[in-house]
């Protein structure tokens, strides 16, 4: 990638002045005018950080601006963009997780003679609601009473209830326990609980009772037979929507449930690691430049994380030109000044309602990439000790105005 665009439009002098080093800084032959603005950006006086930007033009592909665009970063939430683009990719919009209701035993007359199996499938939005709809698919079958258990089975992922590199503190602060099998987010009699699959199975034999099932031993854990009867089943909604709160709210669980159901799903075991390989490959069927990069969560809160600017600019560009992917990840990401995460920042001057992005932040990272008015794709990433969070809002910002301005 040259240089030649940003140095002859700025000059050395420029460069040396705006705080940021003349050999990190690359861009193609464009509008010298932009690149100015783009270095003037994200030179704004702050904390000592490392960061990288770079962005591109969906229409020709071209690179307009690059700095440290190649250099390993700490994403933060910005994690949750290749998960999304893998996810919509795979597993494609319309997917929906499932919950199952199966049997060991035999029904005679309105007993079910024998045990209950409720297992998940990782959705990470399932709520006592959903259950209400299983103990009536039961009741439809004629089902009144249950002679045995109601069991708890989690099987499709792993018992790990965080993923790698995160801090202790991280276990329930900034996520519920990870199981394939959650209801209400781990909430149980006003506590968030660290057994989400027992409490689960705990609910929903209340549940049945309320609806006139009697349980008679109660409930405990239990992996269904192979060829365990489906007595009920429940779907999720669409995959698109799940993706959608994910990335508006930037909801780590959400995220990391995901990540466990790619690897159930695609590479046959429910665990982060299996879900990060599904990620790597499909961003390597994609060509998206994978030095630097490490995936070890799907959420952004493992310090082990590492993105590139220009790995997201790729992600992004391959997103925008999928015809499968292209509206829904668009839909799944805040926009300037009306929702999500973005909901309060850029929410007047050139970037208003025109910067769909998805936000970063840890005390460590901050990161804002996405798109400017359907023309633009960009990422910026700041890695501190802490970073400096408004400033680096602050940077961002400003980088987006310049792109929307242009």
């Amino acid at each position: 990638m040259s240089r030649r665009g940003v140095v002859e439009g700025l000059g050395l002098a420029a460069l040396v002045c705006a705080g940021l080093p003349a050999s990190a800084l690359a861009a193609s032959a464009g509008p010298h005018g932009l690149a100015h603005r783009l270095a003037a950006a994200l030179a704004a006086h702050g904390a000592r950080t490392d960061q990288g930007a770079l962005a591109i033009d969906l229409g020709n592909g071209r690179t307009i601006f690059s700095l440290h665009g190649t250099r390993p970063l700490q994403p933060a939430s910005n994690e949750k963009l290749p998960l999304t683009f893998t996810a919509l990719s795979r597993l494609g919009p319309g997917y929906r997780f499932h919950t199952d209701v199966l049997g060991r035993g035999h029904q005679s007359g309105r007993v079910w003679h024998g045990d209950l199996y409720l297992k998940g499938h990782g959705d990470p939005a399932l709520h006592r609601s959903g259950l209400i709809r299983l103990a009536d698919s039961l009741r439809r079958r004629g089902i009144r009473r249950v002679s045995g258990r109601v069991l708890a089975d989690e099987s499709w992922f792993d018992t790990r209830r965080t993923a790698p590199g995160w801090k202790p503190s991280f276990y329930m602060n900034e996520s519920p326990p990870l199981s394939a099998l959650v209801v209400n987010r781990a909430a149980f009699r006003g506590e968030m609980s660290s057994d989400p699959a027992g409490a689960a199975a705990a609910i929903f034999t209340r549940v049945l009772q309320r609806h006139g099932i009697r349980v008679g031993h109660g409930s405990a854990w239990g992996t269904a037979p192979a060829r365990a009867p489906l007595l009920a089943r429940l779907a999720s909604q669409p995959l698109a929507q799940t993706i959608r709160f994910m990335d508006h709210e930037s909801d780590n669980f959400t995220a990391e449930m995901l990540l466990k159901t790619l690897g159930a799903d695609l590479a046959g075991r429910g665990t982060t690691a299996a879900g990060a390989g599904v990620v790597v490959q499909t961003l390597a069927r994609s060509r998206v430049p994978l030095a630097g990069v490490r995936i070890a969560d799907g959420s952004g809160l493992s310090r082990l994380d590492r993105l590139t600017p220009r790995a997201i600019a790729a992600i992004l560009a391959d997103a925008w030109h999928n015809r499968r992917v292209r509206n829904p990840f668009w839909q799944a990401l805040a926009v300037a000044g009306r929702s999500g995460t973005l909901a309060r920042r850029l929410r007047s001057g050139p970037a208003y309602g025109r910067v769909h992005a998805k936000t970063g932040t840890t005390d460590a990272a901050s990161a804002l990439s996405g798109y400017v008015r359907r023309r633009f794709a960009f990422a910026v990433i700041q890695n501190g000790r802490p970073v400096a969070a408004s400033w680096a809002h602050t940077v961002q910002d400003r980088f987006a105005t310049a792109l929307a301005a242009s």
